[in-house]
């Protein structure tokens, strides 16, 4: 009868961890790492970015995103959308074609591969002959045509990738026409280029890599004019009316060629340097647009003077008497031009640029082309992510106050909505307001809105204004001078660069119900600031923090603090630092809290932590952790590489003044060392060397680094009072606690605040303390300062006795309170290695009952699986993989949500979100419908004239009501259950079944 209870019980809990506890990674956030092709879907107004590790990213409306990832570890050369169809062909570099398609399953599109090919050549031929280089996607949406090394153009019937051998286009069909006078006609080279004639589908224009240029009828299958340029062809474009082609070439020429003349003679070639009389680079690629009145837009990339500014990477707009280079600050990958209009028909209105490193969208259609905001896509790296923080439930009026403050720093953006709007987002409104902040290398603070699937940027805080630093004001990479030649203008906000990289901010702690935040940095400082409405002259108050204590014997050999400004300093509205803590030595500030309440900042370093009081602004605690035998502390995490990264800063200074910027792969390599030592820095001060549970020596090195600092109202001295506390944990495993006294409110800005130490607990194996937690009386964690005020959270249990959680790298302990006895312990498993790397508190809502839920330990270990641990009881509930073992970066970039959620880096640029919660889940829902017309312009896939499978709004003899039927049914042709119903319902003459599953699934 026991075992039956106890089984039952068992079943009971199985159920229950069904309801509260499921993984999913759900969203990537920010821009996708080393991007390396594009294309965009005029009719499904759909953005398409492959990647150099073989991933394909879908972006749409704000919320419409779509990912695949490609089984062979190749990077994606192009992607081209099937013209009005829900199919994309990508190419790889291993030269194998994949065919995509959005398809729909429970009223929700999937992006899903459903073929692939290699083009194969006759037995015995060259590699080369099969190798594609160019791909145009036919209008008709049946064809593809692929040219290749070889010279050949082979065409291929889609979606089934048959190969129509007799319509292909052989070099020797192609050489035995060409004029005997052309100086390149015994060695065309490879296919360069392909490109549809706009009034007439049945005519494609071949360019070869040599410069010769084919128009092919494919009907007839034979070339109706060649165009004989002789400089090395780069790209083409045919103009939209049919009756010019635009050639750009290796020399940084471009040549406009007439169509339809009959004898090649006639026609000279008209060649056009932009930016001669000196050497150019090549143009990679030129675009012709035509306005409804007036001149039509010319642009194209690359083409600058190869001596003087052969390293910029150039877009150049040109149009009427306007002409602009616009300035990137990495590699140009490629760039379309997004019409206005419903079909994007009308004249030219955004300008889509991928970089290597961001997105950038210029307004063609507002005065002086300003940037258009991306609401995704977002380059989070454009500094180096040094510290992640997240806020849940933000309040209404903060979150406002917040959006303000980050508007005014957004005037120069164009005031144009977003152009890309395919799909329909689906996904219900998030419940709450969450923030997440980044703190970064240029001393910068991000605050982005990571309510739902797009991370959006809110407001920028700069904590470089307060210092002195090595950065000229004066200096600016691309001044953009009236009268300049090339006429250069700076876009994009990617800027690797950090002038001091003690600024780089290293923790972050908010209060979001009373609007301070405190930040703190690589050379031990630490900033209080408030969120200010308006602008504001301020003095920054400065304490200097002595954490050796006068210990004798210790020469700091690190960086030296930043430089404080004396002076009054201007503030724009939003966050405003009214007061300074500096620590002596000036180390990396390990750990940070702020209780806004009692209006004081706990902070810690490898020497010590201390306690500031920033309503009075003075020093209420300082305590020496650092170990006498502790040398290694004393030459701070800078020192090794700081000859090193000095010397690179100045380099790159004097790179920047002579008005020449690194080359991208020299950034590359400066990334990958950064990455590097941020890695070896982690494993230093955070991460000692793999091994069994066992005694620890007390002089390893950093014993005394502080990693975890805790507020609490509890009980320390006896179990009828409770009393204010600070608690610190440091890499040594000691657990020090000490008893705050606060005088009344009314005389709180005038008498000091008080602290004795109460407790001082050492674990036996000392383990670094990662984490502390208090548990009230009913085993709940300790609601946060003003929480309760605000009436968010029941006042804590003050009645039953409080328990202390102390989690160590190796274990979760519980200790009575006051007396501190050990009560239970949960070990984490020795003998894979596993150690606690990030802990959190989490709320984790049932799926099932609305008002039922646990609070419970949000885990992560260094071999990346996320587990989730019981409290009070600390029992292990679930255990899922999470990040590779090996992503050392990933793992110290983690942070846990208060909701069950976690963010981590996949790259300098990505968070991967993931969700431990079943009930707690943002991801992308959204539907995208097949394109309803099939007179849609696109300048890539130039779309007249051909067949095309798309409905059209109405056909012959058919009345609105059965038009209307016939397109729902299309809009649903790719949700296969849905299809099954329709067919019964047609069969049982049920049309009202189809009506109202047609309204629901597409309305």
């Amino acid at each position: 009868m026991k075992r039956f209870r106890r089984h039952g019980h068992e079943s009971h809990r199985d159920r229950l961890k069904q309801e509260l506890f499921q993984f999913n990674k759900t969203v990537e956030h920010g821009f996708p790492h080393q991007p390396s092709a594009l294309g965009y879907s005029p009719s499904l107004q759909l953005l398409a970015i492959g990647t150099r590790s073989g991933a394909i990213k879908l972006y749409g409306a704000p919320g419409v995103e779509f990912m695949g990832l490609h089984d062979e570890n190749a990077a994606v050369t192009q992607v081209h959308f099937m013209p009005h169809q829900v199919e994309l062909v990508t190419l790889l570099d291993d030269n194998s074609l994949h065919m995509w398609t959005l398809k729909g399953h429970n009223g929700l599109s999937e992006l899903l591969e459903i073929g692939r090919f290699t083009l194969m050549g006759p037995p015995g031929a060259p590699p080369s002959v099969t190798r594609v280089t160019a791909v145009l996607a036919h209008s008709s949406g049946e064809l593809l045509l692929l040219g290749t090394e070889g010279g050949h153009v082979f065409i291929v019937e889609v979606p089934g990738f048959r190969e129509l051998e007799e319509r292909n286009i052989s070099l020797d069909q192609v050489a035995s026409s060409v004029p005997d006078d052309y100086i390149g006609r015994r060695n065309l080279e490879h296919v360069e280029a392909l490109q549809e004639n706009p009034v007439q589908s049945n005519q494609v224009v071949v360019g070869y890599g040599r410069g010769l240029m084919v128009i092919w009828d494919l009907e007839k299958q034979c070339a109706i004019q060649h165009i004989p340029a002789t400089q090395q062809l780069e790209s083409m474009w045919w103009t939209e009316d049919g009756s010019y082609i635009l050639s750009s070439h290796s020399d940084g020429s471009y040549c406009r060629w007439m169509v339809g003349v009959e004898d090649v003679n006639e026609e000279e070639e008209k060649s056009d340097i932009p930016y001669g009389h000196f050497p150019c680079k090549a143009i990679s690629k030129i675009v012709q647009l035509p306005t409804r009145e007036g001149p039509p837009f010319l642009l194209f990339s690359g083409g600058m003077p190869r001596a003087s500014y052969g390293d910029r990477h150039c877009i150049t707009v040109n149009h009427s008497k306007t002409q602009v280079a616009l300035d990137f600050t990495s590699r140009i990958i490629d760039f379309f031009v997004i019409g206005d209009g419903p079909q994007h028909t009308g004249d030219p209105s955004a300008l889509v640029v991928l970089v290597e490193e961001e997105l950038v969208v210029i307004d063609l259609q507002s005065e002086g082309w300003p940037v258009i905001q991306t609401p995704y896509l977002v380059p989070l790296h454009s500094s180096a992510i040094t510290c992640s923080h997240h806020v849940s439930a933000i309040p209404l009026k903060l979150w406002e106050r917040i959006l303000t403050a980050g508007a005014l720093q957004n005037t120069h953006y164009s005031k144009k909505p977003w152009p890309i709007t395919g799909g329909q987002n689906l996904a219900s409104d998030p419940p709450q307001r969450d923030l997440l902040l980044t703190g970064h290398e240029d001393g910068t603070v991000r605050f982005w809105d990571a309510s739902g699937v797009c991370l959006f940027p809110m407001y920028k805080l700069s904590t470089a204004s307060v210092f002195h630093t090595d950065a000229d004001p004066n200096e600016n990479l691309n001044p953009g001078t009236e009268g300049e030649w090339p006429p250069f203008r700076k876009v994009g906000c990617f800027d690797p660069y950090s002038d001091d990289p003690r600024l780089g901010i290293q923790k972050i702690h908010l209060c979001k119900y009373s609007g301070y935040l405190t930040v703190a940095g690589t050379a031990g400082q630490i900033l209080v600031l408030e969120l200010n409405d308006e602008a504001a002259e301020l003095t920054v108050e400065v304490k200097v923090v002595d954490l050796l204590q006068g210990q004798e014997g210790f020469r700091w050999k690190g960086h030296t603090r930043l430089d404080v400004r004396e002076e009054p300093v201007q503030f724009p509205p939003g966050f405003q630092p009214f007061t300074l803590v500096q620590c002596q030595p000036p180390a990396v500030v390990t750990a940070l809290t702020l209780h806004s309440e009692w209006k004081v900042v706990g902070f810690g370093t490898s020497h010590g932590f201390g306690l500031y009081d920033y309503q009075q602004k003075n020093n209420v605690l300082v305590k020496c952790t650092l170990n006498p035998s502790d040398q290694l502390a004393m030459e701070g995490p800078l020192s090794r590489v700081k000859s090193i990264k000095k010397s690179l800063r100045q380099s790159f200074r004097r790179i920047r003044r002579s008005r020449v910027s690194l080359r991208k792969h020299h950034v590359n390599k400066l990334q990958e060392a950064n990455a590097r030592l941020e890695a070896e820095l982690a494993e230093m001060e955070l991460a000692p060397v793999q091994r069994k549970i066992e005694a620890r020596s007390s002089d390893d090195s950093f014993t005394g680094l502080v990693r975890t600092l805790y507020f609490a109202d509890t009980f320390l001295s006896d179990s009828s009072h409770n009393t204010a506390s600070l608690w610190a944990g440091t890499n040594g495993g000691c657990v020090f606690a000490y008893m705050l006294r606060f005088p009344p409110v009314e005389r709180r800005a005038d008498e000091p605040v008080s602290a004795q130490p109460a407790k001082e607990i050492q674990l036996m194996h000392r383990a670094p303390v990662v984490g502390i937690v208090v548990l009230d009386g009913h085993g709940a964690p300790l609601p946060e300062p003003l929480e309760v005020a605000h009436d968010l959270a029941r006042l804590p249990e003050m009645q039953g006795s409080h328990h202390l959680l102390v989690i160590s790298e190796e274990q979760f302990k519980v200790f009575t309170l006051p007396k501190v006895s050990a009560k239970m312990k949960l070990k984490l498993t020795a003998i894979d290695g596993s150690r606690v790397r990030r802990v959190g508190v989490a709320w984790f809502g049932s799926n099932r009952t609305e008002d039922y839920g646990e609070s419970g330990l949000a885990v992560l270990t260094n071999q990346g699986d996320v587990h989730v641990v019981s409290l009070p009881h600390v029992k292990m509930q679930v255990q899922y993989p999470c990040i590779r073992r090996e992503d050392v970066s990933g793992i110290a970039s983690c942070v846990f949500t208060k909701h069950g959620q976690g963010f981590y880096l996949i790259s300098p640029s990505e968070f991967e979100r993931f969700s431990l919660s079943t009930r707690c889940v943002v991801e992308p829902r959204c539907l995208v419908a097949p394109p309803l017309h099939s007179g849609s312009f696109d300048q890539h896939q130039p779309q007249h004239g051909g067949p095309s499978s798309a409905p059209r709004s109405t056909q012959d003899g058919e009345d609105a009501e059965s038009a209307a039927r016939r397109v729902m049914e299309h809009a649903l042709l790719n949700d296969e259950k849905v299809l099954q119903e329709i067919q019964k319902s047609l069969e049982g003459d049920q049309v009202s079944f189809l009506e109202n599953n047609v309204k629901s699934a597409v309305a």
